[in-house]
């Protein structure tokens, strides 16, 4: 039977915690310079067919879409394997460690991901946010659409969702209410999309960089009690 915390802190991933735009700009550089511009294009078409079928980011599948088309060519293998063994830890936005640290002290901590079932987690454990967490690890297709599954995994009377995605703030603030704060730290394209800015609330509170909550103390995170 869980135990209900007082406070729990629901970390995104991508673009909150770790420099997801870096990675891609990375994985733009390494394709165009080991199987050239046409074959870099290609791979991002696949990547985006695929995000439009599934909902979520799927960069191993696309890249098997690539091996079929390309199959006689050894290197999409190599790619692989530079894609599985990314140093992700080195894509982690300054802080960002110390700020998981930093709001244990008022309630446990857990990643809450959309993504696939390798890649994701690969990610999340190669850039020591698995072990940050203690193996709190919650990964889905709509993360917003599984609200019930958080709270029965991990029930409490008030949740922080802490995201770069400001769709994603508004569908959890609806389902919860005031049982949760928003956090809205202005990283990355989705931060910045001026649709989505004029289209979505910018959160109960929002910072510039996820390591200036390093200076937030309880009441900033509008925590009860």
């Amino acid at each position: 039977m869980n135990v209900t915390d007082d406070v729990i802190f629901l970390f995104d991933v991508d673009n909150t915690l770790l420099d997801n735009d870096a990675v891609q700009g990375d994985l733009r550089e390494y394709l165009a310079r080991e199987h050239g511009p046409a074959c870099r294009d290609r791979y991002w078409e696949l990547f985006e067919d695929l995000r439009s079928e599934l909902g979520y980011a799927d960069y191993l599948g696309a890249l098997e879409r690539l091996r079929l088309e390309e199959l006689h060519d050894p290197r999409v293998l190599r790619t692989a394997n530079w894609l599985i063994d990314y140093p992700f830890a080195d894509r982690l936005y300054p802080a960002a460690l110390e700020v998981v640290r930093h709001v244990q002290q008022w309630g446990r901590t857990v990643i809450l991901s959309d993504g696939d079932a390798v890649f994701q987690p690969r990610k999340v454990q190669r850039s020591g946010l698995w072990d940050a967490m203690a193996d709190r690890v919650l990964i889905y297709v709509h993360k917003e659409q599984e609200l019930d599954d958080v709270e029965r995994l991990f029930p409490a009377r008030h949740y922080v969702m802490i995201d770069d995605k400001l769709r994603i703030l508004d569908a959890i603030k609806r389902a919860w209410g005031d049982r949760v704060t928003t956090v809205f730290p202005r990283q990355g394209h989705y931060a910045t999309d001026p649709e989505a800015l004029a289209r979505f609330p910018h959160g109960d509170r929002d910072v510039q960089r996820i390591g200036d909550l390093l200076a937030w103390g309880r009441t900033d995170f509008r925590l009860p009690g």
